[in-house]
């Protein structure tokens, strides 16, 4: 699995339909879905198709120029809204189909406690009293 080969074009299309990737690509999906940036590109992923969308309701939207606005605006905040909170959902499912470890994107928020954890146990003993009331 150290192979960092990259998807071709027409892998990477059917990559971005919901298609699996070969085992050799483990480490390049891995990293696409729990390395840097990959929150970033998951909610592109769901933006830009909507660019299409937008620039015909700008064209032939009849009306003042704040109309066509106002529809994407009310296209896109419901796209953001739904993307978002159904991100690590869709990540652990896409997780799962190419036979990663879903708790893979649960690392960076237990490294993030265990330096917490770590900096308060410096600061303040590691609890030795604790429950005791005094």
């Amino acid at each position: 699995m150290s192979d960092q080969r990259k998807p071709g074009f027409t892998q990477y299309l059917g990559y971005l339909f919901g298609r699996t990737l070969p085992d050799s690509m483990q480490d390049w999906v891995r990293n696409d879905l729990v390395g840097p940036g990959s929150s970033v590109r998951y909610v592109l992923r769901f933006t830009l198709p909507l660019i299409p969308i937008f620039v015909a309701f700008y064209l032939l939207v009849p009306g003042e120029r704040w109309i066509p606005l106002a529809m994407m605006a009310l296209l896109l905040l419901p796209v953001l809204y739904f993307a978002v909170a159904l991100m690590n959902i869709y990540r652990r499912h896409r997780l799962l189909s190419h036979g990663l470890d879903p708790n893979l994107l649960d690392e960076r928020a237990q490294r993030r406690a265990a330096a917490t954890r770590n900096d308060y146990e410096t600061r303040h003993g590691r609890g030795e009293h604790r429950g005791t009331g005094q």
